[in-house]
């Protein structure tokens, strides 16, 4: 058994690293995302709000420059239309989030009641043009104690997390269609080697490249962006890796019966695509309806990047995590099991 597995396993393994453009592809796609998220959220930097500067409607009206102290306020960026329709229909294009007529008195300006941004950038506009003597004695500011986290740091285990979905599901349900649709699997049906053992292997295989190639881009963008892992490293593996067979077994599920690479594609896209969306890869279901939330629970890949973001920025053990560790496991015995099941070797 033993001998039957490892043979498969290092013939996947060798198959991977003979393909060049899906071996790059593994660590240049999280790596071009986390670089161009670094560059646009920088940890010293914030996020500009774009405030266009529009012409008087009296185009005989000398053009006074704008009150110098909107200019002092960091989180605004102005951009200068000469003519107004311009600025009105980027303004309703979500292209620009406030508009403000240039000399008028008392100011005037435009903003898209639909935009979230137009709103802030209100909110900081009539702050900067407010007394600030009035506020003095009604509102009392404090800053949150502890280590700040950035955008970017929370991103990052999500970016990871990820990369491990598309390439788990892909890497194992598209493939397994493919070896069905050519025949392959047909001729490992005339050796000792059992449906278990093949699945198996294909697991621990796509596992070990899961590691590789995501701790390369780990050390990488650790090394170009200054990352850090405030918990074990050791305990982020082990997650990583039970985050994998969970994400795995799920795509063997998928390639169990599937005859078609097109059939497979589809029903792969349709799994991964709201689960990237419904496991806060890019953004925090915070304040989401209820039903939203729970169903996302039903996603392997919302328990790992909870808990690799745990672990990275808040210093947690895996002891921390028994409720990830038990879903996960959980997961990952069912959708074997299930795949195992429903296994064929043929298209028929």
């Amino acid at each position: 058994m033993l001998k039957r597995f490892c043979s498969i396993f290092i013939a996947r393994n060798k198959e991977y690293f003979r393909d060049r453009a899906a071996f790059g592809w593994n660590f240049l796609f999280p790596f071009l995302i986390i670089a161009g998220f670094a560059i646009m959220f920088q940890r010293d930097g914030h996020t500009e709000y774009k405030c266009g500067v529009i012409p008087s409607e009296n185009p005989k009206k000398i053009h006074e420059p704008l009150p110098h102290i909107l200019k002092d306020i960091t989180l605004l960026k102005f951009v200068e239309f000469q003519n107004r329709d311009i600025g009105f229909e980027k303004l309703k294009h979500h292209r620009l989030d406030l508009v403000l007529e240039q000399g008028s008195d008392p100011l005037r300006y435009w903003i898209s009641e639909t935009s979230p941004k137009g709103t802030v950038a209100e909110s900081l506009l009539l702050k900067a043009l407010y007394d600030p003597g009035y506020l003095a004695d009604k509102v009392s500011r404090e800053s949150v104690k502890g280590r700040q986290i950035h955008y970017i740091d929370w991103l990052f285990p999500g970016i990871l997390a990820m990369n491990m979905m598309f390439s788990g599901l892909f890497g194992v349900g598209y493939v397994i269609v493919r070896y069905r649709k050519t025949g392959a699997l047909k001729r490992f049906k005339a050796t000792p080697l059992t449906s278990f053992e093949y699945l198996t292997a294909q697991v621990v295989s796509r596992m070990f490249l899961l590691l590789f190639t995501n701790v390369i881009v780990y050390a990488g963008c650790a090394f170009l962006f200054n990352f850090h892992c405030q918990g074990s490293y050791f305990d982020l593996i082990l997650l990583f890796s039970l985050g994998s067979v969970s994400i795995i077994s799920l795509g063997l599920v998928v390639a169990a019966r599937a005859s078609s690479e097109e059939f497979a594609s589809g029903i792969l896209n349709m799994i991964t695509w709201p689960m990237m969306f419904l496991s806060e890869v890019w953004f925090s279901l915070e304040g989401t309806p209820d039903w939203v939330r729970t169903f996302s629970q039903f996603f392997p890949l919302i328990h790992v990047t909870e808990g690799m973001r745990r672990i990275m920025n808040e210093g947690a053990s895996i002891g921390d995590l028994g409720f990830q560790i038990m879903v996960l496991s959980m997961m990952s015995v069912i959708f074997m099991l299930i795949g195992s099941i429903l296994f064929k070797w043929t298209k028929e």
